[in-house]
């Protein structure tokens, strides 16, 4: 099982250490994440992502568009991963008090 599965949260996670086209988002969140996005859930949340204003796109490089995060996507994610954090300490401690 997927620790985290959510594709937006993937991305700003992936762009927090600097700026990557489609493919190179793709590879980066398998390898840190072990969770293969499609295509279609990439750049559907890539879209949804840069009309929040949380990444914008670069100039492109030959024929591939990079993106980067923005100051808000940046403050996004932070408050993203302290939530997750919060869930991660209670779970910790239910299970532990469970066995």
């Amino acid at each position: 099982m997927a620790a985290v599965n959510n594709p937006s949260l993937l991305i700003l996670t992936s762009l927090s250490s600097g700026p990557k086209h489609g493919h190179a988002l793709l590879l980066d969140i398998e390898s840190f994440a072990d969770v293969r996005l499609g295509p279609g859930t990439l750049y559907g949340a890539i879209t949804r992502l840069e009309e929040q204003g949380l990444i914008e796109p670069l100039d492109p490089e030959d024929r591939r568009r990079p993106y980067r995060i923005t100051a808000a996507g940046t403050m996004t994610l932070a408050a993203s991963l302290e939530g997750l954090r919060r869930i991660v300490r209670t779970g910790t401690t239910r299970l532990a008090a469970a066995t």
